[in-house]
């Protein structure tokens, strides 16, 4: 792997549970890179748990959501003069084991944005809800017909970018449910994406911010967000 500065971002909420065990998995694996956890106003004892794992934690003062929390962590990235950066969940969901995977085609200059995909392996691994699901495949067919590219897991919150992209999400990033959204941005400023085949598992701890009604909403929601940037100029 070449020798590149790696900052691994890690939003949480109320993941006091899941950080510790999560955060040795990620040292373990992959001893060479930064871990930043960025809690997102928790109620809980999510700062202490990551200090005390090994973690570099930056703590906001509200919570300002997923979209808050990974902007400040790309602009602390792109501040710090990280070359990568990795986006992982915090409840634990993407296995550590899956980071070499996803950094190997943005390493070598194949990939600007590589995404983890659950649905490009043979192996059984968690897929999600049957309502998860739902927004999946309504996302990959959207961006697929919008831009051609053949994302098969558009929510995935598993994914590495290079200094190109870090710049563009230092500078603006979606606010609410913004995965989609942040494929379709990376593609306006010409950024070469693609997919990693990797295995999920079920969250370690907390809950889902997308259940029940907001499933309708988020799709809605996000569905406007895409087609307004579609209008906009490329970068």
């Amino acid at each position: 792997m070449p020798d590149l500065r790696t900052l691994v971002l890690i939003p949480a909420y109320n993941e006091e549970r899941a950080l510790p065990r999560f955060i040795q998995e990620l040292k373990t694996a992959v001893p060479g890179v930064d871990l930043l956890v960025i809690n997102d106003g928790s109620t809980d004892a999510t700062a202490a748990a990551a200090e005390q794992a090994g973690a570099w934690v930056v703590t906001l003062p509200l919570n300002l959501g997923i979209g808050g929390a990974m902007q400040t962590g790309f602009r602390t990235a792109w501040d710090l003069s990280y070359d990568i950066a990795v986006q992982m969940d915090g409840d634990g969901q993407h296995p550590a084991a899956g980071l070499a995977k996803i950094l190997a085609p943005v390493t070598d200059g194949r990939l600007d944005m590589a995404i983890g995909s659950r649905f490009l392996q043979e192996k059984s691994g968690f897929k999600s809800t049957f309502a998860r699901r739902i927004g999946i495949q309504f996302f990959s067919t959207l961006l697929r017909a919008l831009t051609g590219l053949p994302v098969t897991d558009p929510t995935s919150g598993f994914r590495a970018v290079n200094r190109k992209v870090i710049a563009c999400f230092a500078e603006y990033y979606p606010v609410d449910f913004p995965e989609p959204e942040a494929i379709m941005i990376a593609r306006r400023h010409g950024a070469r994406i693609g997919e990693v085949p990797v295995a999920m598992r079920a969250r370690l701890g907390g809950i889902t911010s997308i259940r029940y009604w907001k499933t309708v909403y988020y799709m809605l929601k996000v569905t406007l967000a895409i087609l307004i940037d579609l209008m906009k100029k490329k970068g």
